[in-house]
């Protein structure tokens, strides 16, 4: 009959499993913390295409000049309209009043509202984030990404005016 050895006895396999779990582990842990950061850094992809396409619609609708549904023209972005204040928070937060969640770390200085012709279902208005950095963070490997502009571009629709009631 044969001498059974238990594993616990077996000199030459005692801890094999605790060094294979030490060399692989870190790297084990690291793909899994970049895969929660990778998909960290596309969730706030997401997030500037829908402000900015949030934003645009709201434009479409908003007055870009006094009286509304006067053609509008900017070189770059506006400075001056009526309602770029609120197209800016509308962009962020989905109200007019800025209040709620930021999800995204926006400011209403990275909002770029422009205007090519824009009036009652005449025209475009183009809503951009720019100059927006992200931070991406693995540990021991930190690094700032400047994210690209953003931008979407809508047809005029009722630029603020209200139509024409006929008697």
């Amino acid at each position: 009959m044969k001498n059974k050895v238990s594993r616990l006895e077996d000199k030459g396999q005692r801890g094999g499993s605790l060094m294979e779990f030490v060399f692989i582990a870190p790297w084990f842990f690291m793909l899994l913390v970049g895969i929660v950061a990778a998909g960290n850094l596309f969730f706030a992809h997401n997030a500037l295409v829908d402000a900015t396409r949030r934003g645009a619609r709201f434009a479409t609708m908003t007055a870009a000049a006094t009286p509304a549904g006067t053609l509008r023209t900017t070189n770059g972005c506006d400075t001056t309209g009526p309602n770029l204040a609120a197209i800016q928070n509308y962009a962020i937060y989905g109200n007019t009043a800025g209040t709620g969640e930021n999800v995204s770390g926006l400011s209403p200085s990275n909002i770029c509202v422009e205007y090519s012709g824009f009036g009652v279902a005449t025209g475009t208005v183009t809503v951009s984030i720019v100059n927006f950095n992200r931070s991406f963070v693995i540990p021991g490997i930190s690094q700032v990404i400047n994210m690209p502009p953003y931008r979407t571009t809508l047809s005029g629709e009722s630029a603020g005016a209200s139509p024409n009631v006929c008697p």
